[in-house]
């Protein structure tokens, strides 16, 4: 940001600007052992979805007679999924953000604690694990897909709320009413874009495609997974707007950010998958 620009926006400071809720990044620690809220987001969030699929696959009326997976195989899909969801996510980080950086200092890829995980990483190694789930039981593969994407909103809502707690990813400097002054930052009152993902990315994406579930969604395999590439993608494209993102690793020219480049494949296969399965006769498994 230039001076006049850092300076333009002070001058329109708002007269309000909300404070920042400083909440401790670890929620517990003894000695060295540390339980931070981002660790939880995740384990929550895998964990919740666990037990909605649980319930989804017992629920006949949902189905009308497609194929699905047993409930006692869910167990397993969440293993699948948290470690595509950790590898992916971290290799992600290293090969879309900072491939140079991790390529002269290999050992730090290892470095999880460390922090640098990306999403979209993270949503295709959940989708290897998914596919190598659904092979390895027999499970129809789009409709294991659905039912992750089904619950992965949850995990993203928590997640988004943990990097706002940490405080980190924050938005651009703004004016409006319920701007926040991040501690860290450069003291301009930013967009807590952080709280705009958890609600679009997360409880916006989970409301709908629950809806759809329960309106017969789930009898065409694709349908779910579909939606959900669509609308998460729209959502955080929108997202990044108002998210500053990194100079070196995320901007990359022209109002473009790595977020809106890699959010645009992702709503291209969504949208694919949504064709697919409305042309599919209901109940139909791939």
């Amino acid at each position: 940001m230039t001076v006049q620009g850092a300076h333009r926006i002070t001058a329109q400071m708002p007269t309000l600007v909300l404070p920042f809720p400083v909440i401790n990044p670890i929620l517990f620690q003894w000695g060295p052992l540390a339980i931070r809220w981002y660790a939880l987001a995740y384990i929550a969030g895998l964990i919740a979805g666990w037990a909605l699929i649980r319930r989804l696959v017992a629920a006949d009326r949902l189905w009308g007679g497609a194929a699905r997976p047993s409930p006692e195989s869910v167990d397993d899909l969440l293993v699948y999924c948290a470690i595509g969801v950790i590898v992916g996510g971290r290799l992600g980080n290293v090969l879309f953000y900072d491939p140079s950086y991790y390529f002269a200092h290999p050992l730090e890829i290892f470095e999880v604690w460390r922090g640098g995980m990306a999403f979209h990483g993270g949503l295709i190694g959940a989708a290897i694990g998914a596919a190598l789930f659904a092979r390895r039981y027999g499970a129809p593969l789009l409709t294991v897909f659905d039912l992750a994407s089904l619950v992965a909103p949850i995990g993203i809502f928590l997640g988004r709320l943990a990097n706002f707690i940490k405080p980190e990813l924050w938005g651009r400097p703004t004016d409006v009413p319920w701007a926040i002054v991040f501690p860290g930052s450069d003291g301009l009152p930013r967009h807590p874009s952080q709280i705009y993902e958890a609600t679009l990315e997360g409880l916006l994406v989970f409301v709908v495609l629950a809806i759809a579930a329960r309106s017969g969604a789930l009898r065409r395999p694709g349908l779910l997974a579909g939606g959900f590439g669509l609308l998460y993608g729209a959502a955080r494209i929108f997202s990044e707007f108002f998210r500053d993102p990194d100079p070196r690793l995320e901007d990359l020219g022209g109002g473009l950010t790595m977020g809106m480049v890699l959010s645009a494949p992702v709503m291209i296969v969504g949208l694919a998958l949504i064709v697919w399965a409305l042309r599919a006769r209901a109940g139909d498994s791939a």
